[in-house]
C-alpha cells in the first residue's frame, strides 16, 4: 500500500507514523489489491486531528476525519469509522467497476456574506450592492466522474459528504445526489432543454 503521512502544525513523529501505517493494514483484510492512503495529522489549537483518504484500486475513495484531545485516539476513531464504512459497503465496493465516459470539470466555491458599509450602500447602485454582498472564501476544482446514481450515493457516504456531483453513466448529464434532512437522498438531474 502506498502511504503518505503529513504532519501539520506539529513535530513529525516516527512512532506515530508507524502507528498509523499499522492501523491502515486493517483495511487490507477487505481489499488485498494495492491501494493508496493519504494521511494528514494536525494540531488545531488544543485538539488533534486525523484526516485519512484511502483510494481503492477501482477508483472509489473512502474518507474519514476525527478530532480529539489525543492523536492516537483520533487515529483509532477515524480507522474505526473507515472500517465501519468498508464493512457496510464491502460487497458493492468489490463489485464496483468504473463507468467509462467523460469526466467533466466542476468548479466549486464557498461564499460568505460581507458586512456592508452604510455609505457604500448609498452610493452604489442596487445591482452592484447585491454582487458585493458575498465574497469567495474557498474555491476548488474536481472532476465529476461517470457513475450510476446508486454508486454516487455510496461514494458520497464513503467520503462523508452531504452531496456529490457526478456524471450520470446512463444519460451522460451532470447530476447531484445529496442527503436530505429527513434521512433520505435527493437527486438533481440536469439535461438539455427541449427546443
Amino acid at each position: 500500500m502506498q502511504t503518505s503521512v503529513t504532519f501539520r502544525h506539529m513535530e513529525p513523529s516516527d512512532p506515530l507514523k508507524q502507528y498509523v501505517v499499522e492501523k491502515l493494514q486493517r483495511i487490507r483484510k477487505f481489499f488485498p489489491d494495492p491501494i493508496r492512503a493519504q494521511i494528514v495529522l494536525s494540531l488545531e489549537r488544543y485538539l488533534h486531528k486525523a484526516d485519512i483518504i484511502i483510494t481503492l484500486h477501482n477508483g472509489l475513495a473512502i474518507k474519514g476525519k476525527e478530532l480529539t484531545e489525543d492523536m492516537y485516539a483520533a487515529v483509532d476513531l477515524v480507522m474505526d469509522k473507515i472500517e465501519r464504512q468498508v464493512r457496510r459497503y464491502k460487497d458493492r465496493i468489490n463489485s464496483h467497476r468504473p463507468a467509462s465516459g467523460p469526466e467533466l470539470l466542476v468548479h466549486y466555491e464557498v461564499m460568505a456574506p460581507v458586512e456592508e458599509r452604510a455609505e457604500s450602500a448609498e452610493v452604489a447602485p442596487a445591482s452592484e450592492a447585491a454582487e458585493a454582498a458575498f465574497k469567495v472564501v474557498k474555491s476548488s476544482k474536481f472532476f465529476a466522474k461517470p457513475m450510476s446514481v446508486e454508486e454516487a450515493i455510496m461514494q458520497m457516504n464513503l467520503l462523508g459528504n452531504d452531496f456529490l456531483v457526478f456524471t450520470n453513466a446512463d444519460t451522460r448529464d451532470v447530476n447531484v445526489v445529496y442527503k436530505r434532512t429527513d434521512g433520505n437522498y435527493g437527486l438533481i438531474e440536469t439535461g438539455r432543454s427541449a427546443e
